[in-house]
């Protein structure tokens, strides 16, 4: 399988170089599926910098009526059916001087043109920087084909560099909190975030950087991105095997051909400092590059934990013709870190294990002094872009991917009524390396009077994981002999009542894990304009699955053992439609079905089947007021025909179970809600985003011959509203020119912690038969919160300063996962960088 990938997007790579060849031709080329006819297209053009470079996302307008176009990527914009007549165009975006370039339109004879902005690539970067808040102006890279969205029967929130700055983001948390419905959920000893969206967790095939699925188990550097991009609802047509809610693409800062870049400072509360760098320029009239980097030690508000991060993104762009462009690029990241359950949980409901979360103070650590977590993640990837003609483009990319993990550390903080918690030992030792591909061809063309935009493509991954598993000898502590795992016993509500260990305990490998799994996937996708008004999204994906036989070596005899191979198949199918009654409104409706290949066994020792899922999506999307005011609105459901979670108990229904890899399918689930996000300009220099979301996700089906969920019942970890907010102000002129000033609000609303209730089988009490089985109560509640963050800042000349104050009102609250891993949220903290541009 891996020699067929290499040789597979080898042999792509090779044919587009050699198709592409020197091409010195500076006159803008008409696309070839366009035909200039009466009622169609009759003027297209293309937008350049003074440089040279394709100027994106520019406006272009017909003056004096409602009529205008956004330029792609490439700089390609196009008009259809004027009439006849004399006209001027207005090319423009917000902080640029208009250009204007008068034309004639007749009957029979298209209008060609290329127009020249007196800017410079960089000049127009900084006020694409600047500009561009609406929701439905960027066309995302995860999408794989160009549409626009509001021609995507989907919803799309793209976050671009201005808010990733002015809001000073450290964690992909501070920038996920901005987009509406999308929330973090977990973040389990602290060693990585999880989020869910709709209702679904992430996990880790949700997340990818530039398109290549990326390990969520590290946390990615934000300071090396250009933009996140989240597609909401269902990506399995693109991916393959990625849970419902959508995904989260992570778009890293590309080479340029000027020289520039930018130096800076950030320091905070807990003794926060963070320098970092990022320069880029040509290396000559084909080769660009760029080198970002960055260093970050803080201490926390959690007492004894600390962090030391070390990251490095080189980057580098080939034009190796004028319709071809070669990007490889790398980086490396090293977390030094204190792993932290948190605060955990206290107390016992009689037969049941209900949990209280435990009253102690926000830095209260459980932990040890010795304990660590170390992650490094390494990725390489090189992309080949090619436009085979002014219709058709291929895009293909190689990637590769090594995560390490070391973990050691107490764990699991769950203690009894009294407080008194036997501190569990945790050992993670393991390797993980991906090799991903993929090959699309995208291209646009007519049938009759249908305009197509296809994509068809293939991709493949390799995965290869290898764990350790470990045994801890018994320990004897204070006179008393411990059973084997436990480290030592401490009282949570009375620190002083037991005296804890401070020794590293001893622990031996006793197994080796090797995992493969092989990923291929086909598929196919059109979006047919049947019209101005009407446009229909279909398409539909193969993918094969191989999980090979996992080897198993007990290291102690040096035995080795085989799991049989496992293969799963399945056809993903997607439809949508796309009315829109103006051009400023899209209203959509859609379907696709997808499926999720499930691990481990269920109780009675079989293999799962895959997880299948139907969602369901309506939506408006609306532009108004020339682009100052975007509101969306989407309702969606989901139904997960089978959902697999790990078992509650083995087969007998009564001997708890302590192995995740055995799992029941728990039955059906249901997840309906409806997304509200808003956006606004009223004011010139006044940027508005607001969001609301409800979520209803609970069980609707359960077989309880093997163990299952509450019918009814809300899933944990899912709060049914969220809503989130930003308004940031900036000074135009006068005396306080440069000054910008801000604040961004969070609410997260009241949900359930723990696990959900499931079933226990009854036996007979003193001769007395009980029912077959009852239901085991294991949530507990978390209440809402919300938080507010300000934000200042100043800009002169080449410097600015920007300054935060984030949870301004100290609300506490915690992040839950199960019942142990409860980590109160930050507390009010003071954050400053300073940057200097050059």
């Amino acid at each position: 399988m891996k020699a067929l990938l290499t040789y597979t997007l080898l042999l792509c790579s090779l044919t587009t170089v050699a198709q592409s060849g020197p091409n010195t031709n500076a006159t803008f080329q008409t696309p070839r599926a366009v035909r200039f006819e009466d009622g169609e297209i009759n003027l297209a053009g293309r937008v350049v910098t003074s440089d040279g470079q394709p100027a994106a996302f520019v406006t272009v307008q017909v003056a004096g009526t409602r009529r205008f176009a956004t330029a792609d990527e490439n700089g390609v914009f196009s008009f259809t059916s004027l009439p006849d007549g004399r006209y001027t165009l207005l090319v423009s975006m917000a902080g640029m001087k208009p250009l204007t370039q008068t034309i004639d339109i007749r009957k029979g004879a298209p209008v060609r043109l290329e127009l020249t902005l007196t800017i410079d690539g960089r000049q127009l970067s900084e006020v694409v920087v600047a500009s561009g808040r609406t929701l439905n102006d960027r066309t995302p890279l995860i999408g794989k084909a160009p549409i626009h969205p509001m021609d995507l029967p989907q919803a799309v929130t793209v976050l671009g560099a201005p808010l990733l700055r002015e809001q000073q983001v450290q964690r992909l948390s501070d920038a996920i909190r901005n987009v509406n419905g999308v929330y973090m959920t977990t973040a389990r000893g602290n060693v990585q975030e999880s989020f869910a969206a709709r209702g679904y967790s992430f996990g880790a095939q949700n997340l990818f950087k530039n398109g290549a699925r990326l390990n969520s188990g590290a946390m990615p550097e934000m300071g090396s991105l250009e933009r996140v991009e989240v597609l909401k609802g269902s990506a399995a047509i693109l991916f393959g095997q990625v849970a419902p809610g959508g995904v989260v693409n992570l778009v890293t800062k590309q080479p340029r051909f000027h020289n520039g870049g930018e130096l800076s400072f950030r320091a905070g509360s807990y003794n926060l400092f963070k320098p970092a760098f990022d320069v880029y320029g040509p290396l000559s009239k084909s080769v660009a590059y760029r080198l970002n980097g960055s260093f970050e030690s803080t201490d926390s508000y959690r007492n004894q934990v600390h962090s030391d991060r070390y990251y490095i993104n080189p980057s580098f762009l080939f034009k190796l013709g004028k319709h071809t462009e070669l990007v490889v690029e790398g980086d490396y990241l090293k977390h030094d870190f204190t792993p932290d359950f948190g605060i955990g949980t206290i107390g016992a409901k009689g037969t049941q294990t209900g949990k209280t979360i435990t009253p102690t103070s926000r830095g209260s650590f459980f932990g040890t002094p010795w304990q660590y977590n170390i992650t490094q993640q390494t990725t390489a990837g090189i992309t080949l872009k090619h436009r085979l003609n002014d219709a058709w483009s291929i895009n293909t990319s190689v990637n590769y991917q090594f995560f390490g993990r070391d973990y050691f550390s107490v764990e699991r903080v769950t203690a009894d009524t009294a407080g008194n918690w036997g501190r569990q030992l945790g050992r993670i030792q393991s390797e993980e390396q991906y090799y991903t591909g993929q090959f699309n061809l995208t291209g646009k063309v007519k049938t009759g009077s249908l305009e197509h935009t296809i994509l068809a493509g293939l991709d493949a991954d390799r995965y290869n994981t290898v764990a350790y598993s470990f045994a801890f000898d018994r320990r004897n502590v204070n006179g008393t002999l411990l059973a084997a795992g436990i480290y030592d016993s401490i009282n949570v509500l009375n620190p002083g009542k037991y005296r804890g260990a401070t020794d590293v305990p001893s622990y031996t490998r006793t197994v080796r894990t090797t995992t493969p799994i092989e990923r291929f996937g086909l598929y196919a996708q059109d979006l047919i304009k049947l019209s101005e008004k009407f446009n229909v999204l279909a398409g539909i994906r193969a993918t094969y699955v191989v999980t090979a036989p996992v080897q198993t070596d007990t290291l102690r005899n040096g035995n080795r053992a085989y799991t049989a191979t496992r293969v799963d198949r399945a056809f993903s199918p997607r439809v949508g439609l796309v009315y829109k009654p103006t051009s400023n409104t899209s209203v959509f409706a859609s379907w696709a079905n997808s499926f999720n290949v499930n691990t481990g066994t269920d109780v009675f020792g079989e293999s799962l089947k895959p997880s299948t899922i139907d969602q369901f999506e309506i939506g408006v999307k609306n532009e108004l007021l020339g682009g100052r005011l975007s509101v969306n609105v989407t309702g969606y459901r989901i139904v997960n025909n089978n959902l697999a979670q790990t078992a509650a108990f083995l087969k007998d229904g009564v001997t708890p179970n302590n192995n995740s890899n055995i799992k029941l399918m728990s039955g059906q689930t249901i997840s309906d809600g409806v997304e509200v996000d808003l956006a606004a300009t009223p004011l010139e220099g006044l940027d508005l985003r607001a969001g609301w979301s409800y979520n209803y996700m609970r069980y609707t089906k359960n077989d309880t011959t093997q163990g299952a969920f509450k019918t009814g019942e809300r899933l944990v970890n899912n709060p049914s509203h969220t809503a989130n907010a930003s308004a940031f102000y900036t000074f135009g002129d006068g005396a306080l020119k440069g000054l910008k000033v801000g604040a961004t609000f969070l609410y997260i609303g009241e949900r359930n912690g723990g696990w959900n209730s499931d079933v226990v089988k009854n036996t007979h009490a003193n001769g007395v038969p009980k029912a077959p089985f009852s239901w085991r109560d294991r949530m507990f509640s978390v209440p809402a919160y919300s938080t507010l963050d300000l934000s200042a800042g100043y800009s002169w000349k080449q410097f600015s300063l920007m300054a935060k104050v984030s949870n301004v009102t100290n609300e506490l609250n915690w992040y839950v996962h199960e019942n142990y891993s409860v980590n109160p949220i930050p507390p009010t903290q003071v954050l400053g960088t300073l940057t200097y541009k050059f």
